[in-house]
């Protein structure tokens, strides 16, 4: 499976309504400096100390933003 790594602040920026808002992000552990990946499903995960853990989910049309905001593609 591809993702594309990222930190909680660009993960911030590329949410949308409906799906995981600044309240959830900070209720899941997540925060400017964490370290999140999301696979081309649109499926969050969370880096804890020994796992990932799936928090959530992009909807729509969330390939265009992750690669604008996070200045990567999959891998």
């Amino acid at each position: 499976m591809k993702f594309i790594e990222m930190t909680g602040e660009t993960l911030g920026k590329i949410i949308n309504d409906g799906e995981l808002h600044v309240e959830d992000l900070e209720s899941a552990g997540i925060y400017g400096n964490t370290i999140v990946r999301v696979n081309q499903h649109g499926d969050i995960e969370v880096r804890r100390h020994d796992n990932w853990d799936v928090v959530g989910g992009l909807l729509g049309e969330f390939n265009n933003r992750l690669r604008e905001q996070s200045g990567l593609d999959w891998a």
